[in-house]
């Protein structure tokens, strides 16, 4: 690798940790108690990744906000009952930490909901630096978010790779100058993310610590 890699920025939600089930629960909760019957599981996969209230004004503008508090009230409700680990995560982000690499999260959700899953997969000694949807005035693919997480860490975009498992995660790395890496565990699948090419794929997490060339014992 061309530049030694020092920084490592990671999305959250079906990155880190699976929120997956949690996520589809909430979309289908709210909508359906707007829309009875309309939307599928299939159908609010698309809207994983987006901040809510972009997903919500795309249904339906005049109640996003309503429907973005309802959405919340329930996701926080039934938190801790629906996330689950992702095989090798906590493994690997603490050795990752002890090999002194500087560790932060860039997420589209609001941080004290992050906070919460940190602490759930304890996860949350690890993290230097936690930039929220709260924190920014642009989201991601918007390079405002990893740009302010390398500002707070002290690093160069050159440093760094942005990881994640939506294509927002790809594209703001790209578009702030970081290397970018996509996860196969995305809900998406592996072939959606690929469409938007980035630097690696992970297939599981320990293979971004040989990528860093951190080697897995």
């Amino acid at each position: 690798m061309k530049n030694r890699i020092t920084t490592l920025l990671f999305d959250f939600d079906g990155t880190l940790i699976d929120t997956n089930e949690l996520i589809i629960q909430s979309f289908l909760y709210t909508l359906n108690a707007y829309y009875p019957g309309r939307y599928s599981r299939g159908d609010v996969l698309i809207f994983n990744g987006p901040p809510l209230i972009d997903t919500f004004a795309s249904i339906d503008p005049e109640r996003a906000e309503e429907m973005t508090a309802k959405y919340r009230a329930y996701n926080i409700q039934q938190h801790d009952a629906l996330v689950k680990e992702f095989p090798g995560v906590y493994d690997t982000i603490k050795m990752l930490k002890e090999h002194r690499f500087k560790l932060g999260i860039v997420s589209t959700k609001m941080k004290g909901t992050i906070m919460k899953g940190l602490k759930l997969a304890k996860l949350e000694p690890f993290f230097d630096v936690v930039v929220a949807l709260d924190d920014v005035k642009k989201a991601k693919p918007d390079p405002e978010p990893v740009q302010k997480a390398l500002r707070l860490l002290g690093s160069k975009p050159e440093e760094a790779i942005m990881i994640g498992d939506n294509y927002h995660d790809i594209e703001a790395g790209k578009n702030a100058g970081t290397l970018s890496a996509g996860v196969a565990w995305s809900a998406k699948g592996r072939a959606f993310l690929e469409q938007y090419n980035p630097d690696f794929m992970l297939e599981t997490m320990p293979d971004l610590a040989e990528i860093v060339g951190v080697h897995v014992k």
